[in-house]
């Protein structure tokens, strides 16, 4: 960012000389803008008060805070949509996929209608679960700041949008004979 230029005791005082010497061109067509009226004043919403804290005291780890949790923990979290009975053996790993979606190595305008496609087709041919691999990513190297994993965190995004919402039940992180990080299994709604 460029610093502030200041103009140094010489210039300013040249600058003032010339100000002084200035004259407008058409004084007498000078026309005063027209008055504005203020905008009401925004209302206020106080916040709560941040808690003193002296130098060598133990920070309160327990107050609330609203740092969104991370995507595994908010999918891991989230109330079970399907029967229990089912859940828990998906979980474990025991029920198979009927079908499998493979996003390795697709930029997401690619991923993004493979998915739609492959889970409206899926339903439309009557499977419950479906296995979508989207990869682990890599950490962060500095120049991508939200790391590399991209896939990873839209997939459950794009699950929860139209058209797919409609079709998916339950979205939950793979057991790990089944891709763990890097696949999600997408328990789909019998179609009417």
């Amino acid at each position: 960012m460029r610093r502030p230029r200041h103009l140094s005791p010489d210039d300013k005082a040249v600058w003032d000389h010339v100000r002084q010497q200035v004259k407008p061109l058409h004084p007498q067509t000078r026309v005063k803008p027209a008055p504005v009226s203020e905008p009401p004043p925004k209302k206020v919403v106080p916040r709560p008060p941040v808690a003193p804290f002296d130098m060598g005291a133990k920070a309160d780890i327990m107050r609330p805070h609203d740092i969104l949790p991370p995507l595994r923990e908010r999918l891991r979290s989230a109330p079970v949509a399907m029967d229990a009975k089912n859940f828990l053996r998906m979980k474990a790993g025991k029920l198979k996929p009927e079908g499998r979606l493979d996003l390795h190595g697709m930029y997401q305008d690619e991923a993004y209608p493979e998915l739609m496609a492959f889970i409206l087709n899926a339903q439309a041919s009557g499977k419950r679960l479906v296995l979508v691999i989207t990869g682990k990513g890599r950490v962060s190297d500095g120049w991508a700041p939200e790391g590399r994993g991209v896939l990873r965190r839209y997939v459950p995004q794009w699950l929860q949008l139209a058209p797919l919402a409609q079709a998916v039940l339950e979205v939950r992180p793979a057991h790990l004979k089944h891709g763990g990080d890097g696949a999600y299994y997408v328990y789909l709604r019998r179609r009417k």
